[in-house]
């Protein structure tokens, strides 16, 4: 017998009846007529075929059949309960396994100082963190959070704008003492630039400065490709050569490691999302990240 709405519809009443002892007590108890309360005892007894209750004047009693129909399908519902009882509970508990997918600056310079503070915060939680610079896809990999530099991909996605940061243009004072420093954006097609390739197309991002709505695009070249930001500026203080970073995570810009070589030339910014699946109930695990997320990048 193959099981529809209905027979678990019957089955609840069922388990009423026998819990009241009465189909009045049933209806009562479901805030259903009693007519209403017969009519699905009736239809779940034609469904299994037999008779699952001797009724009289005075109480509804189960048949041998009955009670054991009975025994057998009460275990049954008590998990189906449970499960949804369980999966209820995930829009208002944190709890489970949360997966991101996550920038690996963001990684580094936001949430890493404060993962401690956020586990500690939420015992049942645990984050299964993929660090990575392409977007990838969300729901064909498993992920319940994305976080990702760039406007986003596709249209429709769900996303939250987190923030904007802008693009800097920075040499260390050891490259600047040997290669002297340039005096306008176009000079650097005479210098060492350390590139970043585009995770899409695996070729260097072009060298772009903004000033004012003008935009000046300069053909910039180097010995030096790197796919991991935070080495490349790295590379940049110790001297290796030029680079474009954004500026949160450029922390020797404030301890003087480096030097911003065109300040009025820095209105390129780079906006920061978090993508996940839907608006609508969200998991609580969903929701409490991606406002940690926002309060980290602050």
């Amino acid at each position: 017998m193959g099981a529809d709405g209905r027979v678990l519809s019957g089955i609840g009443v069922l388990a009423a009846v026998v819990e009241a002892r009465s189909f009045v007590g049933a209806a009562r108890a479901l805030n259903l007529t009693q007519s209403g309360i017969s009519r699905a005892v009736a239809r779940l007894e034609q469904r299994v075929g037999v008779r699952l209750f001797e009724r009289n004047a005075r109480a509804v009693t189960l048949t041998d059949e009955g009670r054991r129909f009975y025994e057998q399908v009460m275990p049954l519902l008590s998990e189906l309960d449970q499960a949804v009882t369980d999966v209820g509970r995930a829009s208002t508990a944190v709890r489970g396994v949360l997966r991101v997918s996550i920038n690996p600056l963001v990684a580094r310079f936001m949430l890493a100082p404060r993962l401690t503070d956020f586990l500690a915060a939420h015992p049942e939680l645990a984050l299964d963190l993929t660090v990575r610079d392409d977007a990838g896809g969300l729901v064909a990999e498993g992920f319940d959070v994305a976080v990702r530099f760039g406007e986003p991909a596709l249209q429709g996605q769900i996303v939250r704008r987190l923030l904007e940061t802008r693009v800097v243009t920075c040499a260390s004072p050891a490259y600047l003492a040997r290669h002297g420093r340039p005096r306008r954006p176009q000079d650097l097609a005479r210098h060492e630039c350390i590139q970043f390739p585009d995770p899409a197309t695996g070729r260097p991002f072009s060298w772009e400065f903004h000033r004012k709505g003008r935009i000046v695009k300069v053909q910039t070249s180097g010995r030096l490709i790197i796919n991991d930001g935070d080495m490349m500026v790295m590379a940049c203080e110790q001297g290796h050569g030029i680079v474009q970073s954004l500026e949160f995570a450029a922390p020797g810009l404030r301890e003087g490691r480096l030097i911003d070589l065109f300040p009025e030339w820095n209105g390129e910014c780079f906006p920061l999302y978090v993508h996940f699946p839907s608006r609508r109930q969200q998991p609580a695990k969903v929701r409490v990240f991606v406002d940690f997320v926002a309060e980290a990048v602050r």
